[in-house]
């Protein structure tokens, strides 16, 4: 139903009791919010660690119940106090507006009916008759104009004539003042009621049923809670300086009350949390409701693409509901694309030494990045805490793009799928996450480190490309590089001697035949391929057909690169100038070669980050990230 909001409730409502209804709201959703942290840090982690059996096991479990219902009523209350604390907000304006067209009224003497229409004496000299004009009434924006007890004028002539001599303005003095407090009042209570209906639609949703029981499709109905208060709260929504540089983003979330940014966390949890230029502490905070509400979300779905990112995002929460080391931070989260998720393993506002690695092929939100991808970044902090024990490190994940999905063996055999639209895209964004970290940072002279692996060199080499490179950056590290697109190291913006390079022998994607090359190949297959058919199916029948074009496509194959590559040169691989190559102009750290295809497929590829496979390239990359890069074992460039 539509608000039935009268003049008279606008200008009695006491927007005080709102805003302490609303106080009321944050100190239960505050309290919620600290008895569950208090579950989670003195309760589950404690019993976790001192207790192994089956009850303590159950026990972890039920308390893990708990705090996820301290959690839902910490969001739902949050999002009920930002629904009352808006209406406040938003009624003051058309009730101060009322309010200032009544004390006009009474100065006038005039009467305000019930209907919000307002009567006005008699007053001025009709000029045919010399008679006083007679009192009327008004009605505000409607154009209603009675003398006495009958209508005498249209609803479109806006009272501007006379009821004695119509066509004729009506000189009666008070008449236009009349109609003006009549205006005032009407589209005060116009925009009231708009605000009513917004908020009472917002507020009706937010009823929590008996016997509730938190589970996914609770926090799939807590996440059209906070999209219905979102939009009611449309008002917050216009604040946000999205279109602001991260450094002006900060000051605007510096310039915030307490209140506001509460606000702002309840309501808009998915825009706080990845706003780059918000402090991290804050980002964690709203991504921490953010991924919950996600995982509501993306529950009912039944397509694959939602399946995936719901077993990515469980994944994370798993491991943000146990203590890590470094302290886990949760930077990014959201379902757009493939997926997006930014994860610190140590917090980037206060470390001195911040690193943040773009991951490549194949990579998206799901159970693989939660088990596999997030242990490479911590694996960089560990690492970094044992290089340089007295300063602090953050190492990060950053998955804001969609990366291709194909595996290095399907690049391998179809190098025509990898294209620079992903990485372009993923530039623009990895360039405004690192102006975020260097605008938060609290460090004077902090040492930051930008980290490329697979086609996520690429997107760090064409963010570097950009004009004045990556924000902040000292140092680039390379691994596992299909190409930059850069001829040398000096086009990164980082300096001489501050791009670094990791490449095994035996990583496929680091040795992919450039562009004109991959043409021959293809050439050779089909070519070779056909003759090879041909001549099989002649000699031995079908099966040497089979036999006869499997073999002429691999000899074509071979054929068709050594073709190419005799006429091409051999620095250039796939996007550009190999960056393990010396024409690039890189500095060469020692990895360890990897297995062979056929010993370990594409193992080589992936084990970069992983100091039990790669404990050199990890240890190199560590040194790079505290700024000791004098101490890393080099190697020969290509």
């Amino acid at each position: 139903m539509p608000s039935s909001l009268t003049w008279q409730q606008l200008r009695d409502v006491k927007l005080s009791e709102l805003d302490d209804a609303a106080d009321g709201w944050a100190k239960v959703s505050h309290h919620a919010d600290a008895a569950g942290e208090r579950v989670d840090a003195e309760m589950t982690g404690r019993l976790a660690k001192t207790q192994e059996s089956d009850s303590a096991t159950a026990a972890v479990e039920r308390l893990k119940r708990l705090s996820s219902n301290y959690h839902y009523i910490h969001t739902e209350c949050g999002l009920i106090r930002a629904s009352v604390s808006g209406l406040s907000s938003e009624l003051a304006a058309p009730q101060k507006r009322l309010k200032d067209a009544l004390e006009d009224a009474a100065a006038l003497s005039y009467t305000v009916h019930a209907d919000g229409s307002i009567g006005y004496p008699a007053g001025g000299k009709n000029e045919l008759t010399g008679k006083e004009l007679p009192g009327g009434t008004v009605m505000g924006n409607n154009g209603m104009l009675t003398g006495g007890n009958k209508e005498l004028h249209p609803p479109n002539d806006k009272g501007l004539y006379s009821p004695e001599t119509p066509g004729l303005i009506n000189h009666n003095p008070h008449h236009a003042k009349a109609q003006d407090i009549a205006d005032r009042i009407a589209h005060a209570l116009r925009e009231a009621h708009e605000i009513d209906d917004r908020y009472r639609q917002a507020l009706s949703k937010l009823k929590a049923p008996p016997g509730l029981s938190v589970d996914e499709k609770t926090w799939a109905d807590a996440a059209a809670d906070t999209a219905a208060v979102g939009s009611a709260a449309n008002y917050l929504e216009d604040g946000i300086p999205r279109d602001k540089s991260p450094a002006d983003r900060k000051e605007w979330w510096d310039r915030l009350t307490q209140e506001q940014r509460d606000q702002y966390l309840a309501v808009y949890p998915d825009v706080i949390g990845n706003l780059d230029g918000i402090p991290a502490t804050i980002r964690d905070e709203a991504n921490r409701d953010n991924i919950q509400l996600l995982i509501g979300k993306l529950s009912g779905q039944e397509d694959e693409n939602s399946k995936t990112m719901l077993d990515g995002l469980k994944g994370i929460q798993a491991k943000l509901e146990k203590p890590s080391v470094p302290p886990m931070y949760l930077l990014g989260i959201g379902d757009a694309g493939n997926g997006r998720a930014i994860v610190s393993y140590g917090n980037p506002d206060t470390a001195h030494n911040v690193s943040a690695y773009v991951p490549g092929l194949g990579t998206k939100l799901d159970k693989e990045f939660a088990d596999g991808t997030l242990k490479r970044a911590q694996d960089t902090a560990l690492g970094a805490a044992e290089a340089d024990p007295h300063n602090s490190t953050a190492s990060i994940v950053w998955l804001g793009y969609d990366a291709p999905q194909l595996s290095p063996q399907d690049l391998a055999a179809n190098t025509d799928v990898m294209r620079k639209e992903n990485a372009e895209a993923g530039a623009v964004s990895y360039n405004a996450f690192m102006a975020g970290i260097s605008a938060t940072n609290e460090n004077t002279d902090p040492h930051i480190t930008a980290i490329g692996h697979s086609y996520g060199s690429l997107t760090v080499g064409l963010a570097a490309q950009e004009k004045g490179g990556v924000p902040g950056a000292d140092d680039i590290i390379l691994v596992g590089s299909p190409g930059t697109g850069a001829k040398t190291a000096n086009e990164l913006n980082v300096g001489e001697g501050h791009v670094y390079v990791g490449a095994a022998d035996n990583d496929i994607v680091t040795k992919l035949p450039n562009q004109d090359e991959a043409s021959g190949i293809g050439a050779g297959v089909a070519g070779g391929g056909s003759a090879g058919l041909v001549l099989g199916l002649g000699i031995a029948g079908p099966l040497g057909g089979v036999v006869g074009g499997l073999a002429g496509s691999a000899v074509g194959g071979i054929a068709g690169y050594t073709a190419q590559d005799q006429q091409t040169d051999p620095s250039q691989i796939w996007f550009g100038t190999d960056p393990a190559n010396k024409s690039f102009g890189a500095t060469r750290f020692m990895v360890d070669d990897g297995p062979t295809l056929i010993e370990g497929g594409t193992d080589a590829h992936s084990q970069y980050f992983t100091p039990a496979k790669d404990q050199l390239s990890a240890d190199n990359i560590a040194k790079i990230v505290v700024g000791k890069a004098d101490e890393i074992i080099l190697e020969q460039p290509r």
